[in-house]
């Protein structure tokens, strides 16, 4: 039995500014708290995937996805390895008017092992609920200044070190 998190958000901020902070793994580390760092394995125009690290309340573990993407409306998520015996979903985002657009994150995921479930399932439930409201954040803080840099950029750090 999987966990299904659906959220979504207006805001006041670009599809293609908000698909940039979206896809741009390697600078979570600037405003996720549980996320211990980010390997881009391979990123071009239809795809990226990352290896990604999580730690929280003392349960650590990391996962690989790889998200083919149309930028800048539609990224989907799929796992290629990692502690998961279903990890998919996807974010969309719908251009409103010029910079304002809603975005949508859904999410289905089951934990492979019991044990590790166990542990992990409460600390990734709070994480996936939360996702999105991060992503929200995070771009009232660094957006308001102009555009994001190209993905790949650095962003601009709102004083949490990654």
């Amino acid at each position: 039995m999987g966990v299904d998190v659906r959220k979504s958000a207006l805001v006041e901020h670009s599809a293609a500014d908000m698909f940039d902070l979206i896809e741009a793994a390697e600078h979570y580390g600037a405003f996720l708290p549980w996320f211990t760092g980010a390997t881009i394995i391979e990123r071009d125009e239809a795809v990226v995937v990352a290896r990604i690290g999580v730690k929280n309340r003392g349960v650590a573990f990391s996962f690989t996805t790889r998200n083919p993407k149309r930028r800048p409306h539609w990224m989907a998520i799929k796992l290629e390895s990692g502690p998961f015996r279903q990890f998919e979903g996807e974010w969309r985002l719908l251009e409103l008017a010029p910079g304002a657009c809603k975005v949508e994150f859904a999410l289905h995921y089951e934990f492979d092992h019991h044990l590790i479930g166990r542990f992990a399932a409460p600390v990734f439930d709070g994480i996936a609920r939360t996702m999105i409201d991060a992503f929200v954040a995070r771009a009232d803080r660094v957006l308001v200044a102009g555009p994001l840099p190209p993905t790949g950029g650095d962003l601009p750090n709102d004083g949490v070190s990654s």
